[in-house]
Formats: C-alpha cells, sequence, structure tokens
C-alpha cells in the first residue's frame, strides 16, 4: 500500500529525515565514549551529563542541528533507542546506534571507558 501525503507537512518528512539521519552519521559507528567525545566537538559543550534526559536532549541536539523541522517534531524515545519524528498523518521512527543508546542510557561512567586520555 502506497501512502499519500496529505499535507504540506508530510511532503517534508523526506528531506527532514535526511537531514537528521546526516547530521547523526559521524556518531553511528562509533562506541559511546567517542560519542561522547564527539558531541562535545560538534555542540562546543561538556556532554558528560549525569542525567539520562540531559544526554537524550544532547543527542537530540546534534541531530537537530540546522534542519528545518517544517512542522514535524523531533523526540528521543524514552527507551533511547529512537528518534521519533511526528507531527504529520505519520510517525516515522528513526533508529539509533548502539553506541548513541549506550551514552543515553548508560551515560558518562561508561562512555568514557576506551577513550584515551
Amino acid at each position: 500500500m502506497t501512502l499519500h501525503p496529505k499535507s504540506r507537512t508530510d511532503l517534508m518528512l523526506a528531506p527532514v529525515a535526511a537531514e537528521i539521519d546526516v547530521n547523526l552519521q559521524r556518531l553511528r559507528d562509533i562506541p559511546a565514549g567517542k560519542v561522547l567525545a564527539q558531541l562535545e566537538l560538534e555542540l562546543d559543550r561538556p556532554a558528560a551529563c549525569s542525567e539520562r534526559d540531559e544526554r537524550a536532549e544532547l543527542v537530540l541536539r546534534q541531530a537537530l542541528r540546522n534542519v528545518e523541522l517544517h512542522g514535524w517534531h523531533a523526540a528521543i524515545s524514552q527507551d533511547g533507542f529512537r528518534l521519533i519524528l511526528s507531527g504529520g498523518s505519520v510517525t516515522l521512527d528513526l533508529g539509533l546506534s548502539e553506541g548513541i543508546t549506550s551514552y543515553i542510557t548508560d551515560g558518562a561512567s561508561y562512555a568514557t571507558e576506551g577513550v584515551a586520555v
């Protein structure tokens, strides 16, 4: 079954999702400790946060850097495994990599393992 756009917002789903995917590429295939370092570099702020929600917010900020959402809303799922785009006639879940989800769920103590200091 082919889904057809029901609004202008629906027409913008693919470009929004693609831009978010590009922003997450540098974080995708690296371990959690390097996700921490990459977020600090990209966002120009400390990413070693004690609260899970703060870490999820930093990942979301990186995902949405320079992205015009065109009416879509983005959030990290409660389990930390997906970025959810909503606001159109459908909802799209973008899967997050193991390194990103480990950073979100386990935090800085786990994330700094394996990072050369």
